[in-house]
């Protein structure tokens, strides 16, 4: 963790500011004040907050980090996508990917440096992982992210470097700042979790109250192949996880949206998609079918067309909305983790 001992003031709720503020003397609308600069206005040095007294603002500085990361490198792709990669305060390294669409401004960010969990086809868990992000930090990849586009966001996605339900606590703090009317006011149903199918954190998601989406890494239909693409599986099964999957959408009454990485000859023939259509048909789900990004960890092939037009039709005939996700950017190393893999190679 960085050893800063100071505070990164985008991962301050806005009530816990209020109490700083009171403690400090100070009258507690200056909170909102401070907020406004913050998440309105989106400053990047106390004395550019010109109606809060020099005073307070010496103060703030003395508890507060404002800045959380620093921008080392943007690369951008002949599709629209844009890679960043981010140095934090400690030198660690993570990235971020802007993909325009029309009417849409999504941010796909990072919730740790690097992921414990090692899918096969994944280069974020390739080098393991090093230590969770802050509240802060994860706050500043969203600012980051508007600042770079030069327009309100209007989708934030947990699909970048980590697991979010490993970060649990940190990210649903950033989630709530994000998410606050006086803070970045971005609606909840704009903001997706991404999990490879942690179910603590599914359990812990529904007792919320949060209206954020759910996507589910999901990756083969049966155990034994999952098992090899997916080490989580070993932790639980995906009998385990469709309970809780269904449980969720119970309680909830949201949709979760399974993620399906198409590997050529590996899980995508016509047995497993017929497999896939009995695992998801039990309650109401979308599916997003994925054609691999090629990894140089990974000897796995990006499926044919015909195959992901295969899935596409079988989960159709079932009355299972599916999608297909089309590849962007790879011509900047789009895919989770490889700008910052390559990063740390270049360096060693």
């Amino acid at each position: 963790m960085p050893e800063e001992s100071r505070q990164f003031i985008h991962g301050v709720f806005l009530a816990e500011l209020q109490d700083w503020i009171g403690q400090a003397g100070e009258k507690k609308f200056r909170a909102k004040q401070i907020w406004h600069w913050l998440y309105h206005r989106q400053v990047e040095a106390w004395e550019e907050m010109r109606n809060i007294p020099k005073t307070l603002r010496d103060r703030l500085a003395e508890s507060f980090v404002f800045q959380a990361l620093e921008k080392l490198e943007v690369q951008d792709s002949n599709t629209g996508t844009r890679k960043i990669l981010s140095r934090l305060s400690d030198g660690e390294l993570i990235e971020e990917v802007l993909i325009p669409a029309p009417n849409r401004r999504t941010v796909c960010i990072s919730s740790q440096v690097g992921c414990m969990y090692g899918c096969a086809f994944c280069a974020s868990g390739q080098l393991g992982v090093k230590r969770n992000l802050l509240a802060g930090e994860i706050v500043g990849e969203v600012l980051a992210a508007q600042k770079e586009y030069g327009d309100r966001l209007t989708n934030i996605v947990f699909m970048g470097i980590g697991e979010p339900f490993d970060n649990y606590d940190e990210v649903m703090r950033a989630i709530r700042i994000i998410n606050d009317p006086d803070g970045f006011c971005l609606g909840a149903r704009r903001i997706t979790l991404s999990t490879c199918g942690v179910v603590p954190g599914i359990q812990r998601l529904e007792n919320e109250g949060l209206q954020v989406e759910l996507s589910v890494s999901l990756h083969a239909p049966v155990d034994d192949l999952r098992d090899k693409l997916m080490p989580v599986n070993g932790s639980w099964s995906l009998e385990e996880l469709m309970d809780v999957c269904r449980h969720y959408t119970a309680v909830t009454k949201r949709i979760i949206t399974f993620e399906y990485t198409m590997i050529r000859d590996v899980n995508d023939t016509e047995e497993l998609g017929r497999q896939l259509v009995g695992l998801l048909r039990r309650f109401p789900c979308r599916v997003n079918l994925i054609p691999l990004s090629e990894i140089d960890e990974y000897e796995g092939k990006t499926s044919r067309p015909e195959r992901v037009d295969l899935f596409q039709r079988l989960l159709e005939d079932e009355g299972i909305n599916v999608t297909v996700r089309r590849s962007k950017g790879t011509d900047v190393n789009a895919a989770c983790g490889q700008l910052r893999s390559r990063s740390i190679k270049n360096s060693e």
